[in-house]
């Protein structure tokens, strides 16, 4: 029955597996559900995706597999020809119209209503007050106004009143290609982990406990330290100018950053690094620390990543004075590659998407002073750089 489904997934390039269909299959004549599309789309997705960034595709084949599907309550209700839902006209009314137009009472009250309606009315209406249809004031159509509704066979909303939108929703597809939010960052810094156990003994140890209970005859409980991500980060952050316009991008990534890393150490820069950094834009000039005590503090362990569009003038890495906001006494390339000799693992994160790279000489530069090592600030680009740290 689910083929179609099935084949349609793995078209979209969701890594669906025989087994997990099959595990789907058994699901479903195990009725651990209930016949409704709602439940049947929360199993399905449950069973068969693996990776968050394959949601919005999965969303997206059961739209269309599934389309036509939508459930509105308990029990049959009567069709809504497609012929009906076509928006035709559209009729304006004056504020002191709309406000003479009430409500029906909150949505158990519309919903009845609607069902009612469906079932009674028998063509198609434009204008109004009560059927389904185009324009007018009734609470159930499409380009018209009603300040409590149902918005049915219209694109988007226009007075942001509709209580539930009946409409296929269309939204920008979240894939591994565009820049995401908090969570989705999480998911893709957690591949630079390992775990260590050390502190004091708070955990039960089960398998330990089931071992030394058999050997002595008697419940010997094992404790053991809690598990630990023991990486060590080191972040530096590229602020003010051009980086304005990704702000909020570069709070997303601190923000999964600081929750990913206990042991997580982060500075910033302007541009490039030269011979000093700070903790505090506000005291950046009265409260700036050496770069060298930075780099002799940290031992080489810790893995370093660089967050920057790396867009400022060529003169700014390669010549002594160059930096728009004081005399440098070295290139900042020269800095560059001094945390590239001390630490092994080091990257650069750039929130300008990747195709545009090239354009820019500085970032050229600097990518070839990081030994290639720079990635896109997008799902997959922080997948390839955590990788890459990993190593």
């Amino acid at each position: 029955m689910f083929v179609h489904f099935f084949h349609e997934l793995k078209k979209a390039n969701v890594p669906v597996s025989l087994r997990e269909y099959l595990t789907l299959l058994e699901a479903m004549d195990a009725d651990v559900i209930d016949r409704k599309v709602e439940d049947f789309y929360y199993l399905s997705r449950a069973s068969l995706v693996k990776d968050e960034r394959n949601l919005d595709k999965f969303d997206i084949v059961f739209s269309h597999v599934f389309k036509g599907l939508e459930m509105m309550g308990d029990g049959d209700i009567a069709q809504i020809p497609e012929e009906w839902l076509r928006a035709l006209t559209e009729k304006f009314l004056t504020e002191e119209e709309k406000a003479q137009i009430e409500a029906l009472g909150g949505w158990e009250k519309i919903m009845e209503e609607l069902q009612k309606r469906l079932e009674e009315q028998k063509e198609r209406h434009e204008g109004g007050n009560k059927w389904i249809g185009t324009g007018g004031t009734s609470p159930f159509g499409a380009n018209g106004y009603n300040p409590e509704g149902v918005r049915i066979g219209q694109k988007e909303g226009r007075h942001g009143k509709a209580v539930k939108v009946w409409d296929k929703r269309e939204y920008k597809n979240l894939d591994d290609q565009v820049e995401l939010g908090t969570r989705n960052i999480k998911v893709a810094l957690r591949r630079l982990r390992r775990f260590a156990r050390e502190g004091a003994p708070t955990e039960l140890d089960l398998d330990g406990t089931i071992k030394a209970t058999a050997h002595q005859g008697y419940l010997d409980l094992k404790m053991v330290p809690e598990r630990r991500n023991k990486i060590n980060v080191l972040i530096f952050f590229d602020i003010g100018g051009s980086m304005d316009s990704h702000i909020k991008l570069c709070e997303e990534l601190f923000s999964a950053a600081r929750t990913e890393f206990k042991n997580l150490e982060y500075f910033y820069f302007h541009n490039c690094l030269y011979e000093g950094v700070w903790k505090d834009n506000r005291r950046r000039h009265t409260e700036k620390l050496s770069t060298w005590d930075v780099l002799h503090k940290y031992p080489s362990d810790y893995k370093v990543i660089f967050v920057g569009d790396a867009t400022m003038s060529p003169y700014e890495i390669t010549y002594a004075g160059g930096s728009v906001e004081h005399w440098n006494e070295e290139p900042g390339g020269i800095w560059l590659e001094r945390v590239n000799q001390i630490y092994e693992s080091c990257i650069w994160i750039n929130p300008i998407p990747e195709r545009h790279w090239e354009y820019t000489p500085s970032l050229q530069i600097i990518k070839q002073i990081m030994g290639e090592r720079m990635f896109p600030l997008t799902l997959e680009g922080l997948d390839h750089a955590m990788r890459e740290l990993s190593r």
